[in-house]
């Protein structure tokens, strides 16, 4: 293993570590935090590694250079507290975020070898946490954890970087949501297709419950993606299958009523106001067709048993109190996801890991239903899959009409080497939201990557009472919902590694917190950032403004009384400064609290999972990249089908209608002849 950190940035990650837990026992030591990151950072491509290596650089320079390193826990604590922790400068709040690094490296803990040899993990055992197979599956209604790997992909559909074919029918550049839908199709129209995917391949057999090596090897960046001001995480997956196999497996409509506010902003009639007059009864049809071949359903209540009914139970009682109608209206739900079939081999086991792949081959990502429909040895021309793969440019030919023609796709190797296959009938972008964005814009499309909208999160973890065990990692991570209108609130809960980012808090206060892992419940916002956004060198660059920051402070608020009406006695909203809320608040005192805590984006955990936008629909060539039926203007055999072509924030998560979307373009349409 190469070792991503110096000597001087291992030293500064050890000082970190002693001084965040500096007077508490650690269940590993500070040396074995350093080994723990060299490790997980080796395992992410990219330039990751290296700007992490020089935040710590700056966070040494911030923290008083070689005084800190030789200083003791209890001075750097002191320095730590002064510089970081209070501060309101935006470098220092950007280096003090160095901080859930430290955490990863700590309640990220693996010991080598298989989940069987991590029973004993020193860390789990602190926070008396059981893997999977440890847990009693005994009782009525349980069901047993066992693999289930004969929906993997086989080997034989990957083509081997020594056999890159010199041409194809059509590329397909993605293998996520969008791709995969819009390659079923294209094989399904009799056309060899070539998919391109700049990830891995992680079948479910290779899946383990190693949330660091996990996280670092099937997400972008090792999920440390950002805009480009570092305000919001972005996550998306870099995989075999895209975000659809590290994520949550959520499946709703952008309208659909009984599960959507019946007053929130008709889409439909936002994007035909933008130049976009996408009908909803053709979308409806390809909504139908992707529910019906993912198995779509609500999920079995017993997978999100506890922190699925404290947001509902909660958020009842704060509605029946409240005078504002759009409460009162709000819609509260089960999720519906694709882990379909409802069979023994097929249900959801709720391990609580959604967020790092299914080890049990239970969730219908793409590589478990489109992938295989479009690579199935029982066509005469199977798709095929070229991963580890990226393409940097669409080389383009001149048509009829002066309309570029999709020759040939650009693309390099893991190794550096650039080769180049031709498309003898067109080529298909579905990269997602961002990297679609790059690639139209490398190939000359030089209006791509604006109006970008991202859905929003923030988390809102809450402790409950002394006694109560109600172990949410013990089921699905994400069970219910509360669609307010204008944010949602969605029940989540996350295992050690993760939830240790997103608890609030330094030192002591931090690590007490840890503790009570067994007593935390969890849910978080979601809140819309409507073209906001636009692609710049590379990045995301998107700020977000007083109007989202007051929506946002309001949907805190709202979550964190909702918590305490269900019996919670504190709650840990993911401020930086770790600022905590006591049941004894009065509501008007939670309102304030928020006023005056959240100033700027920087005092707050954001993330994102659902970039959309960039590459936006439109009848006017000159106001957007692609037209009503998502090819890109003024080409004659290039379309996007991916979140890209959204032409304003859907509000809710936009898997499903990424894949009706890709399924409304491609499927049937003989886009290629």
């Amino acid at each position: 293993m190469q070792k991503p950190f110096n000597r001087l940035q291992a030293l500064m990650i050890k000082a970190m570590a002693d001084a965040l837990f500096h007077d508490r026992k650690m269940a590993i030591s500070a040396d074995q935090v350093v080994e723990n990151l060299q490790e997980h950072f080796s395992n992410i491509d990219g330039d990751k590694p290296d700007e992490i290596g020089m935040a710590l650089y700056g966070l040494l320079l911030v923290l008083g250079g070689p005084l800190f390193l030789v200083a003791t826990p209890a001075l750097r604590k002191r320095l730590i507290n002064r510089r970081l922790r209070n501060s309101r400068i935006d470098l220092f709040q950007d280096i003090a975020r160095t901080k859930g690094v430290i955490l990863a490296g700590y309640y990220g803990h693996w010991q080598h070898g298989d989940e069987e040899a991590n029973f004993d993990n020193p860390v789990f055992t602190d926070l008396d946490f059981e893997l999977p197979a440890q847990r009693d599956r005994s009782a009525a209604g349980e069901r047993p954890v066992r693999r289930e790997t004969c929906r993997d992909l086989t080997a034989e559909v990957f083509v081997g970087h020594q056999a890159v074919p010199e041409e194809t029918d059509v590329i397909v550049i993605g293998s996520g949501a969008g791709g995969a839908v819009a390659a079923a199709a294209v094989a399904d129209e009799g056309h060899e297709a070539l998919i391109i995917e700049a990830g891995s391949h992680y079948p479910s057999s290779r899946i383990t419950h190693e949330e660091a090596r996990m996280t670092a090897r099937m997400f972008k960046d090792g999920a440390l993606q950002t805009t480009a001001d570092r305000d919001i995480i972005v996550f998306q997956g870099r995989v075999v299958g895209g975000s659809t196999v590290i994520n949550n497996g959520i499946c709703l409509r952008m309208k659909h009523e009984g599960l959507v506010h019946p007053d929130a902003e008709d889409v439909y009639d936002t994007w035909s106001r933008l130049g976009a007059p996408v009908s909803e009864a053709e979308l409806a049809i390809s909504y139908e067709a992707v529910e019906q071949a993912l198995e779509v359903s609500e999920i079995d209540h017993i997978t999100g048993r506890n922190n699925g009914p404290h947001l509902i139970d909660g958020w009842n009682k704060y509605a029946a109190q409240s005078s504002d109608p759009m409460d009162h209206k709000a819609v509260t739900a089960w999720f519906r996801k694709n882990y379909g079939p409802k069979t023994a081999d097929s249900e959801c086991v709720y391990c609580g890991y959604c967020n790092t792949g299914c080890p049990y081959g239970r969730k219908k990502a793409m590589p478990e239903s489109f992938l295989t429909h479009a690579t199935s040895d029982a066509r005469d021309k199977p798709a095929r899959i070229l991963h580890k793969a990226e393409a940097t440019e669409i080389l383009w030919g001149e048509g009829a009409n002066g309309k570029r023609v999709a020759e040939a796709v650009e693309i390099r190797l893991t190794n550096g080497q650039k080769r180049t296959i031709r498309a003898r009938k067109g080529v298909v972008v579905a990269a997602g939201a961002l990297a679609s964005s790059n690639l139209l814009y490398n190939s000359g499309i030089l209006q791509s990557g604006t109006n970008i909208s991202l859905n929003i999160a923030c988390p809102v973890v809450a402790l409950m009472p002394e006694g109560t065990n109600a172990n949410v990692w013990n089921e699905d991570q994400m069970a219910t919902y509360v669609d307010r209108g204008d944010f949602l609130i969605e029940s989540h809960f996350q295992p050690p590694m993760s939830m240790a980012t997103l608890v609030p808090g330094w030192f002591e206060d931090h690590f007490e917190r840890m503790k009570n892992y067994n007593r935390l419940v969890s849910a978080g916002v979601l809140f819309p950032a409507d073209r906001l956004g636009y692609m710049d060198n590379g990045k995301l660059k998107l700020k977000i403004g007083e109007d989202e920051l007051a929506l946002l402070r309001r949907a805190l608020a709202t979550m964190t009384k909702v918590h305490f009406l269900n019996g919670a006695i504190e709650v840990y909203p993911a401020l930086l400064r770790g600022q905590t809320l006591t049941c004894d608040m009065s509501h008007d005192e939670i309102d304030a609290f928020y006023e005056e805590t959240i100033v700027e984006p920087d005092d707050v955990v954001l993330s994102s999972s659902h970039p959309h936008g960039g590459n936006a629909i439109n009848v006017d060539p000159h106001k957007g990249v692609v037209d009503l039926n998502q090819r890109v203007h003024n080409t004659t055999n290039c379309y996007v089908a991916d979140a890209s072509v959204m032409p304003s924030c859907i509000r809710v998560n936009a898997q499903l209608t990424t894949m009706a979307m890709a399924h409304r373009a491609m499927a049937g349409k003989r886009r290629f002849g």
